[in-house]
């Protein structure tokens, strides 16, 4: 009998142990969620915080606007410059034209300026990438000055650029590209290997357009501001935040995406070596004597199309801290790439099962995570840690 007494409390015993044990969550592994937080803008192609719910967001079908993220309130910025091109597709399958980079000076809170990159347009002449300061007053652009003006202006209308960034020296980087479709219509010396055109380059400046007297030395008559050479459509450009190091993104033609950490007065080879192919098969790049080129720190073998990138630094995703995040228009990639000391270690391809066309990820000042949807019904979308971790 004390034998089975034993028993019988043994078993009420594991009973009450099983009742009381709360399943642990916090071995689960934490994985990103998509949240649609603003829809119905035209191709958004960047956005600059304001404050934590206030942005700035260029359209390049649309407009430059001001949307609250809560209320999910717009207003367009009056003010623009009259000569934006037309918007994307209007005229022209595959027309690249519009507004690109928004993006506000350090000292924002203070000085109220923010600079803008876009496709202007001259009269019988074509367009090309412009870059413009501006106050922000009563949602009104004042103030309007020309820092970059890529002239020649030609009726090619693809890859403006257009990439902006303040470095931690306080210059203002501002990526240019060179503006062909194909490689055929290069003249003798390519477009980007030309020192006396503004295409197909990088630029470095001071806030108010003026050339910092530390930049690179590419001879006399070499554009002003010049700091790199050898691109062709750089989009997206970010800052470590440890390193302090400048990576871009760049566009291949026939694969040959890059991933590319910027150094002063390199040479990154377009059209004269890349790592994919080139639309023109019979193409063959001239040989540039004495011509030294610096090599990606990382490249796709199939067509990404990499745009805006960051380096996070939020806390919803520890095991993310200081990784490069990066949005892709081809496929709708987005990429995660783990960092030690400007060295590329892994790579992770995310959201495979739910791919949209992205131009932009961009973190909140508190550290929160969007990104922008290439789309005619565009979004703004919220990417988060799953419930579980939370």
């Amino acid at each position: 009998m004390f034998r089975y007494t034993i028993i019988l409390l043994l078993f009420l015993i594991t009973i009450s142990c099983y009742k009381e044990k709360k399943p642990d969550t916090h071995f689960l592994q934490t994985y990103p969620i998509k949240k649609v937080v603003v829809d119905s803008l035209k191709h958004p192609w960047s956005m600059a915080f304001i404050t934590e719910d206030e942005v700035l967001i260029s359209e390049k079908d649309g407009a430059l606007l001001k949307v609250n993220l809560s209320s999910k309130q717009k207003t367009i910025i009056k003010g623009f410059p009259k000569d934006l091109t037309d918007s994307i597709r209007v005229q022209y399958r595959g027309d690249n034209s519009g507004i690109f980079e928004v993006l506000l000076d350090p000292d924002f809170k203070n000085n109220q300026q923010l600079y803008i990159s876009y496709a202007a347009k001259q009269e019988g002449e074509g367009s090309t990438t412009k870059v413009i300061r501006a106050q922000l007053q009563n949602d009104s652009l004042q103030n309007i000055k020309t820092l970059i003006e890529a002239a020649p202006y030609t009726k090619e209308y693809f890859h403006y650029g257009g990439g902006m960034t303040f470095g931690k020296d306080g210059k203002l980087y501002v990526t240019v590209g060179e503006r062909l479709f194909k490689e055929i219509d290069e003249p003798e010396l390519p477009i980007a290997q030309d020192i006396t055109d503004t295409r197909g380059k990088i630029y470095r400046i001071n806030a108010d357009g003026s050339i910092p007297k530390d930049n690179p030395d590419f001879g006399s008559t070499a554009v002003q501001g010049l700091y790199a050479v050898g691109i062709r459509a750089a989009q997206g450009i970010t800052v470590h935040p440890k390193t302090g190091s400048i990576w871009f993104t760049e566009h291949g033609t026939k694969q040959g995406d890059e991933v590319n950490i910027l150094q002063s007065g390199a040479n990154y080879g377009w059209p004269i070596i890349t790592t994919g192919g080139y639309r023109s098969r019979d193409y063959v790049p001239p040989n540039i004597e004495g011509a030294v080129f610096t090599n990606p720190t990382w490249y796709w073998r199939h067509t990404v199309a990499p745009t805006g990138l960051v380096f996070y630094t939020g806390n919803e995703f520890p095991e993310w801290k200081n990784d490069l995040l990066i949005t892709g228009l081809s496929r709708g990639s987005f990429w995660r790439f783990r960092i030690e000391n400007d060295t590329i270690k892994s790579t992770e391809e995310l959201f495979i099962n739910s791919r949209v066309r992205s131009r932009k990820v961009v973190q909140s000042p508190k550290g929160k995570l969007y990104m922008l949807t290439d789309e005619d019904n565009g979004k703004v979308i919220r990417i988060q840690p799953n419930k579980l971790k939370q």
